[in-house]
């Protein structure tokens, strides 16, 4: 698998992750069971994609695991922000910059 299709793949994994645990914080706040059982529902299927989709891929899975929280922080305060109107505080922002920095020493080593 060529660098730039795993990093499409990771990404790829990282948006079902953040977009399943969502959708499960939406069920967790609908008001009614039927609409609740939906969003669970949804948010499993969105989760098993995310694990198979992280998991199939025969690579080094802890170095692009390492890659992977990149994008997992990344789409998760995207989602965060757009869905749960929550914008990232300043410490979140420092933080999340560390982390980034740390997904592109991997990248390059």
């Amino acid at each position: 698998m060529s660098r730039n299709t795993a990093l499409l793949v990771l990404a790829l994994a990282a948006l079902l992750e953040a977009g399943g645990d969502a959708l499960v914080r939406t069920g967790l706040r609908s008001p009614s069971t039927s609409a609740r059982l939906a969003w669970f529902l949804a948010g499993a299927a969105v989760l098993f994609l995310y694990g198979w989709t992280v998991n199939s891929p025969p690579w080094d899975f802890g170095r692009l695991l390492g890659l992977y929280v990149v994008f997992f922080f990344l789409f998760a305060q995207v989602i965060s922000w757009v869905v749960f109107h929550q914008r990232p505080a300043p410490g979140i922002v420092i933080g999340g910059a560390f982390i980034v920095l740390g997904g592109i020493i991997i990248w390059r080593t």
